[in-house]
């Protein structure tokens, strides 16, 4: 499907899921290399940046987690961004290029849009745009650390070791999805100078700033949830050990009220006051004192 939108003397063309004829309508149209139009047929796993004589071609991953619609973890978005024409391919439904859309358009329609005089702007406007959803992104995962925190010390450690493995899981698909940005946003630093004069520099610094914001709340949240692991895991911890601590002083104590029971009931000739009056009152006293005096001395230790 091909949205076509256009201001002055700049055009936006954006592909979704594109066809054989739209993309070769494309090429032709603005004059695009062969294998350039072919990589705009079908997703494209690495991230990278070519400079032709008239454009430059970028493709860039994305992390979803809010926006999702298929289930995946990132979405792919094509750009081509010529002196007058930028061209945007994805494959999938992509929010903020929609919200853009709609935004571009109305100020088109207004003549109150500042887009500037070529392409470069628009695309600065457009990669600002989709940073923006992407540090929308990071605030939900930051809401959720703030969520694992309170759950922590309201004694939901276990419960908690699956949301912090969840968000971990985000995380690293977050980080995956953004690896390769700095490279490539250098590397069009480099060729968006040559295509649009050194006036731009400033534009092009501020998409790599952008990039730098989301690494840099990105590493953020990393350390944070690095430390609420380790605390979760220690009271879990703490919180065993306690058991074990009781489970053990149980059986000790347990043990030898076992043992004494046993023999005295063992069927012997040895001389016992089992079978005299008040037999059973004076085996429940020898207990009662052992189980006292074991209480004592945990307690002299500090076992307990």
């Amino acid at each position: 499907m091909i949205s076509r939108h256009t201001y002055k003397d700049l055009v936006w063309v954006d592909l979704e899921s594109p066809t054989q004829e739209e993309v070769r309508q494309i090429m032709e149209e603005f004059c695009l290399h062969p294998i350039v139009a072919s990589e705009l047929l079908e997703p494209t796993l690495r991230a990278k940046v070519e400079p032709y004589e008239d454009y430059v071609y970028l493709i860039l991953h994305f992390p979803t987690i809010l926006h999702k619609h298929h289930g995946e973890t990132e979405q792919e978005i094509d750009f081509i961004v010529g002196r007058n024409f930028l061209i945007t391919t994805h494959y999938e439904l992509v929010d903020p290029l929609h919200e853009f859309s709609k935004i571009f358009e109305v100020n088109s329609l207004l003549d109150k849009s500042n887009i500037g005089e070529h392409a470069g702007f628009l695309f600065f406007y457009l990669i600002r745009q989709m940073y923006h959803t992407v540090l929308g992104e990071l605030d939900r995962i930051d809401i959720k650390l703030e969520e694992i925190e309170a759950s922590i010390f309201d004694k939901h450690e276990v419960e908690m070791v699956q949301t912090i493995s969840e968000t971990n899981r985000d995380l690293l698909n977050f980080k995956q999805a953004i690896r390769h940005h700095k490279e490539v946003l250098e590397s069009f630093e480099i060729a968006g100078r040559k295509l649009f004069g050194e006036d731009f520099i400033y534009y092009l610094r501020a998409i790599l700033g952008e990039y730098y914001k989301i690494a840099a709340m990105l590493e953020g949240h990393k350390e944070t949830l690095l430390d609420l692991r380790d605390t979760n895991d220690s009271l879990l911890t703490t919180h065993t050990n306690e058991i074990m601590k009781f489970l053990t002083i149980v059986a000790f104590i347990t043990f030898p009220l076992a043992l004494i029971a046993s023999i005295f009931g063992m069927n012997t000739s040895l001389p016992s006051f089992v079978g005299q009056e008040n037999d059973f009152w004076i085996v429940m006293g020898i207990m009662a004192t052992a189980t006292l005096s074991m209480f004592i001395f945990f307690r002299y230790k500090h076992w307990m």
